[in-house]
């Protein structure tokens, strides 16, 4: 059962983490985002955007005695769909055939996906409770991404409890690999029809002065 909490906030600012900000200053700060409701609970445009462009996040789950393990999940662009205003969902591909994550899913459904986009210096922190799902054939299908050389072999639904983004101080600037080769690819066609249109001119016979 999911936890009740006075505010959306307070699915990470628990009593021992307000205490903490209380010693160090903070407090009144975060009281104030907890006045003005919390941190949003339900999925808006802006992270709808967000989670179109991603191609890759990391999962945290934890076992029943609290054990943390983050794993990653990735895929083209898209890949994370939308299925109602507080849920999103995935295929889980085969992998290394661990199993951790879906351990910890099976004793403690609450989980926690951080998305990072080093490109415009940007994270998503999304707090939830997630399950897997196995037999379902038609929705595993219709998460796959069309064409993706991978083997789905369940799903995993994560229904948001509270969302938050955070400041983009100290996040390095990275770009994706395919990103660098679409962008190296346009400078060097213009650099090709350049230099054609420089060999074009150079062939040409000098202009003469009409006066």
């Amino acid at each position: 059962m999911s936890d009740v909490h006075a505010y959306s906030s307070d699915v990470a600012f628990t009593p021992a983490v307000k205490a903490i900000q209380a010693r160090k200053g903070s407090r009144d700060a975060y009281a104030g985002v907890e006045a003005r409701g919390g941190w949003r609970t339900e999925i808006d445009e802006n992270l709808a955007g967000f989670l179109a462009e991603t191609n890759s996040f990391y999962l945290a789950t934890a076992s029943a005695g609290g054990h943390p393990y983050i794993q990653h999940r990735g895929g083209p662009k898209g890949f994370i769909k939308i299925l109602d205003k507080n849920t999103i969902a995935f295929a889980d591909y085969s992998g290394n055939r661990q199993y951790i994550t879906q351990g910890n899913l099976s004793e403690n459904p609450k989980a926690h996906i951080f998305v990072m986009d080093y490109t415009h210096r940007r994270r998503v922190k999304i707090w939830g409770e997630a399950r897997v799902v196995e037999d379902d054939e038609a929705l595993t299908k219709s998460l796959m991404p069309q064409g993706y050389k991978a083997r789905p072999e369940q799903v995993i639904l994560f229904r948001i409890s509270a969302w938050d983004t955070n400041c983009p101080q100290h996040i390095p600037q990275k770009f994706d690999a395919a990103d660098v080769a679409q962008a190296l690819a346009v400078r060097d066609a213009r650099i090709a029809e350049l230099e054609a249109e420089l060999a074009a001119l150079k062939g040409q016979p000098a202009a003469t002065d009409p006066t």
